[in-house]
């Protein structure tokens, strides 16, 4: 009985010209990605070599000068590469913190709405944020927290302050101003697959947790929770890698002088050093550091979730 299993699995798997010609249509679009992926996603990977050389635009990546990792003892001697560090892992952890667990409890609180007239216009208003560019986005927010703006109206009227705060002139509020942003732009649009995970639940479970006499909060813990837990764990493995993807547009178009020491990221440091300055391979060697911290992270976040049983990335 083993060896008729086993060869019915061999003959499920066997790929024969028969079955290519009538795949081919198939197979033909998926030749086209896989050589779109190769040129566009591994060839320009040959770019790092810029950041083992003392890269010249002039020499090429054959003739510049091969520096070894030269390059990368240089940034981590720069204290300023060191601030940008922690400012990009400040951020992007306040970030990721604070979008999941919005979304989550958007989703939750969402679904938990009866009427569908209502539930639909709120999630239809939720998400639109995230179809504004940072340019608006950062407007609003900068007209909003000026001195003159809503919010120091409010405070000022309400007694809380006695003279208007400038919010970008102090370096402790900007981290969480940049929290907030993301919040309020990627909240309603981030909920949209916890809701899809909610409505795939069966509604039997709910039925039979209310004849036990559960309420809405017991359902939500018992059941809504436990029934999107794999996939808030996917989703929390996929963002712990983006941590250092803190951003670059909120960043820099919020930043000013007075907030410099909090608001440059990577990406700002590598527009500043790598282009502005003409020192591509400081800026490539950043870059790469970059990619090798968040493969480290996703690799061990996915270790811990295997350890813990809990689902993971592979």
């Amino acid at each position: 009985m083993g060896k008729t299993k086993q060869k019915e699995n061999n003959q499920r798997t066997e790929i024969t010209w028969k079955e290519i010609k009538r795949q081919k249509v198939l197979l033909f679009w998926a030749a086209i990605f896989v050589v779109y992926g190769f040129i566009f996603c591994y060839v320009p990977l040959a770019g790092w070599l810029m950041a083992f050389q003392n890269y010249k635009p002039q020499l090429g990546l054959l003739h510049s000068e091969f520096v070894g990792l030269a390059k990368f003892r240089q940034l981590f001697e720069d204290a300023a590469f060191l601030r940008v560090i922690r400012n990009t892992l400040a951020m992007g952890v306040i970030n990721l913190a604070a979008t999941f667990v919005m979304a989550i409890v958007f989703a939750i609180l969402l679904n938990e709405v009866r009427s569908k007239w209502g539930k639909k216009s709120v999630q239809t208003i939720s998400y639109l944020p995230h179809f504004l560019s940072w340019i608006i986005v950062t407007g609003i927010l900068h007209d909003a927290l000026s001195s003159s703006g809503i919010i120091n109206e409010l405070l000022l009227k309400s007694g809380i302050l006695q003279q208007p705060l400038n919010f970008f002139a102090h370096p402790k509020y900007f981290w969480w101003i940049v929290a907030f942003a993301n919040v309020w732009k990627e909240t309603g649009w981030n909920a949209i697959i916890y809701l899809s995970a909610i409505t795939s639940i069966d509604p039997c479970l709910y039925e039979a947790a209310a004849i036990d006499g559960a309420g809405r909060w017991a359902k939500i813990r018992h059941i809504t929770m436990p029934g999107i837990k794999p996939t808030i764990m996917i989703l929390l493995l996929m963002n712990v890698g983006n941590v250092l993807n803190a951003g670059f547009e909120v960043q820099y178009l919020l930043g000013n002088g007075l907030v410099k020491s909090v608001s440059e990221t990577i990406d700002i440091y590598v527009l500043k050093w790598g282009i502005s300055q003409n020192d591509y391979a400081i800026g490539t060697a950043a870059g790469i550091f970059k990619s090798a911290v968040s493969i480290a992270l996703i690799v061990i976040a996915n270790q811990l979730a295997k350890r813990a049983g809990e689902e993971r990335l592979f």
